[in-house]
């Protein structure tokens, strides 16, 4: 039996198909292994991702809530703050009035308390000179 050239060469590039196919068939089924596996990753990611975007909502919608609430409980404040505000200034203006009469005061004491010792200076020093002429008369 004698082969020619031609069938010998396509011989050879069957069996070259076929090794090529033999290899090939393991990396299809890697491949397809590794896709399935992405697929299920996916499909993980977008039920988390619709989870995290209910929770997200539900979130912005109490946040929104406790903003209106803060907005309402600040105005309240700045109201009640324009109402003590004169009462605040009324004490304010209160303590700076006794201040200044606790200060006029202290300035009369010792203005009376000078006057009552210069008094008392100038009797001492009369009858202390009164005392020495008499001493002296004497002696």
């Amino acid at each position: 039996m004698t082969i020619s050239f031609g069938a010998l060469a396509g011989l050879i590039a069957a069996i070259a198909f076929l090794v090529l196919v033999l290899f090939t068939i393991p990396m299809l089924l890697n491949v397809s292994k590794t896709l399935k596996e992405a697929e299920k990753t996916v499909q993980l990611t977008n039920e988390s991702m619709a989870k995290l975007t209910e929770d997200m909502d539900d979130l912005m919608k109490q946040t929104g809530g406790l903003l209106e609430k803060t907005d309402a409980f600040l105005q309240d404040v700045n109201s009640k703050m324009e109402t003590l505000q004169p009462v605040v200034q009324a004490a304010a203006d209160l303590g700076q009035s006794v201040s200044d009469i606790n200060e006029s005061s202290k300035r009369m004491i010792n203005k009376v308390s000078n006057a009552h010792f210069t008094r008392t200076g100038m009797i001492t020093s009369v009858i202390t000179s009164a005392f020495a002429r008499h001493f002296r008369r004497k002696g």
